[in-house]
């Protein structure tokens, strides 16, 4: 706990049980309160690997996708009381070690939200960054803050600390439910006018790794551009859109016809 607040870390992944371990490991004791791992279809035994390691699991039958996988996260650690969640990727990219940093700027701060940022102190491609993904993240980064209004350094970290205010108010549910979830989910957050803080965070780039390839990153580009421009839209009251509305369906109608199996561990 911090600040007899209730810490919780989810680990939405795919086949990570070669990386799992590490990445538990890492998040220093004593401060987090609930670990929740998300089995998004997997066939590598994570789940089993995951309730050894301390997780409450969650399985979905099938593969269902990086922003579903989030969906079904947040909303079990708002069901098991969470106040505060970080997400921590599972396949070790971003540094574990910075989840009580990210957490106390979310309880001691202010902020809703807090991004680790691979760009806020330029070491990216230092930390193994491919140039092509530096050069993809930094023009879109800077597109979205011009369009709309923001100055966030980087808006393609996966690293990111919610309140549960963040999570419980915006329509997340309405998101997709693939790798743009994590811009809609920005986007919807400057909109409402969430404070959202950056810390710096190592890239960590090594052989074997998971990362989004070249042809579903172009897919994730296009749809950054689509949920700037769509919210741009929404303000300039040419095209209404659901993302940005406050009536948006919420974390706490997500089922998405899915039978989710959860498995806490002891």
């Amino acid at each position: 706990m911090l600040g007899q607040k209730k810490i919780a870390v989810v680990l939405p992944g795919l086949n990570v049980a070669t990386t799992l371990e590490r990445t538990i490991a890492a998040i220093p004791p004593n401060i987090v309160d609930l670990l929740i791992f998300v089995d998004d279809g997997g066939t590598d035994g994570s789940a089993d690997l995951g309730r050894k390691l301390g997780c409450h699991v969650f399985r979905h039958p099938k593969n269902r996708g990086y922003g579903a996988a989030q969906k079904t996260g947040y909303r079990e650690a708002l069901r098991l009381g969470a106040d505060v969640v970080v997400m921590v990727h599972p396949d070790f990219q971003y540094k574990p070690e910075l989840v009580p940093a990210m957490a106390s700027m979310v309880v001691y701060g202010g902020y809703d939200i807090v991004l680790g940022s691979r760009l806020l102190m330029r070491g990216a491609l230092a930390g193994g960054m491919p140039m092509w993904k530096y050069l993809v993240n930094r023009g879109l980064t800077i597109f979205e803050n011009g369009l709309m209004g923001a100055g966030l350094s980087e808006y393609h970290t996966g690293y990111r600390a919610f309140s549960r205010k963040v999570l419980e108010e915006l329509p997340l549910t309405e998101n997709r439910n693939d790798y743009v979830f994590d811009n809609e989910l920005l986007a919807q957050a400057i909109h409402f006018g969430y404070p959202i803080g950056e810390v710096s965070c190592p890239a960590h780039y090594f052989d074997g790794m998971q990362t989004i390839t070249l042809l579903p990153g172009i897919k994730y580009g296009i749809g950054c551009v689509k949920t700037a421009s769509a919210m741009r839209a929404h303000r300039a009251g040419l095209a209404p859109s659901p993302l940005f509305d406050r009536a948006g369906r919420k974390l706490s109608d997500w089922t998405d016809g899915v039978p989710f199996i959860g498995a806490a561990a002891s």
